[in-house]
Parts: C-alpha cells; sequence; structure tokens
C-alpha cells in the first residue's frame, strides 16, 4: 500500500464547487482529483498529449466545417435553382385577380412557415436526408457487350 502524506491547500470558493461537482458527478474523491492534476501537470508530456488531442479536436472540426460548406453549396443551388423556375413559370395575374392572388400566398406562405417550424422542431433536415440517399448509390453492373463478329455497331 502506498503511503500518502496529508497537505493542506487553500481553493477560490469557485474553483473548489467546480472540483466539488466534479467529484460528485465522476464518483471519485476530490484527493484523487488534485493528485491527478498536479501528477499531469507535473509530467513532460503534457504538452504532447495536449497537442495531439487538440490536432484530432481540429481535425474533427474540418471534416464538421466540410460537411456544413457542402450542406450550404447544395442549399444554394437548390433555392437558386427553386427560385429560377419560379420565376420563369409564374405567370403575371391580371390586375382583377391580384388582391386575391395575394390572399392566396400569403395563405400559402403561412402553411409553409407552419410545415418548416414542425420539421425543424423534429430535427429532421432534408439535407441529411438527402446526403442518405445520395452517399451511397449502388454500383450498376455493366451490361455484357454483344458480339460484332467484327462490325461496328450504330
Amino acid at each position: 500500500m502506498t503511503t500518502r502524506t496529508r497537505m493542506n491547500v487553500y481553493f477560490d470558493p469557485a474553483l473548489l464547487k467546480q472540483l466539488d461537482a466534479l467529484a460528485m458527478r465522476r464518483k471519485v474523491s476530490k484527493s484523487a482529483i488534485v493528485e491527478a492534476a498536479v501528477a499531469s501537470f507535473l509530467s513532460g508530456d503534457t504538452s504532447e498529449k495536449l497537442e495531439a488531442a487538440m490536432s484530432r479536436r481540429l481535425d474533427k472540426l474540418g471534416r464538421q466545417i466540410d460537411g456544413l460548406d457542402e450542406d450550404l453549396a447544395v442549399l444554394g443551388e437548390a433555392v437558386s435553382l427553386f427560385v429560377r423556375y419560379w420565376l420563369t413559370f409564374t405567370p403575371v395575374l391580371p390586375e382583377a385577380v391580384q388582391a386575391s392572388g395575394r390572399a392566396k400566398g400569403l395563405e400559402r406562405f403561412e402553411g409553409f412557415m407552419q410545415a418548416l417550424g414542425k420539421r425543424l422542431a423534429t430535427g429532421d433536415r432534408f439535407l441529411k436526408e438527402l446526403s442518405r440517399d445520395v452517399e451511397s448509390p449502388p454500383e450498376a453492373p455493366v451490361p455484357a457487350q454483344p458480339e460484332t463478329n467484327g462490325a461496328a455497331l450504330e
């Protein structure tokens, strides 16, 4: 059994609260946490471990940013394509029906906003569904080439 030497240490009250919370959360003694922290501080390889951990975190953030960049590109293309088709195929309304058309447009917009709110509340995202559908397309079998007996097919 290892002998331990008692030491009195003074902590800032806020730091002591954090230490208490961590000890309760991890179900270990405060002494064990302080001992591990001091040992980590005194060991020579902590900077290398910290650098490796930071590198892993930065790599993960980089991959997340790449995914967001791709999602943003898909979203931008989808919106621009929608607006282009909408402007191309939406006829101009005659003066007599513009008021009713405006009212119908507001009604449809409210329905759209409600549907969007429900979709966002459930956590379902179009881009997640799209990426699941697009990521791994099944490989199509290569059709066998018919024998041509030297003649070219047109």
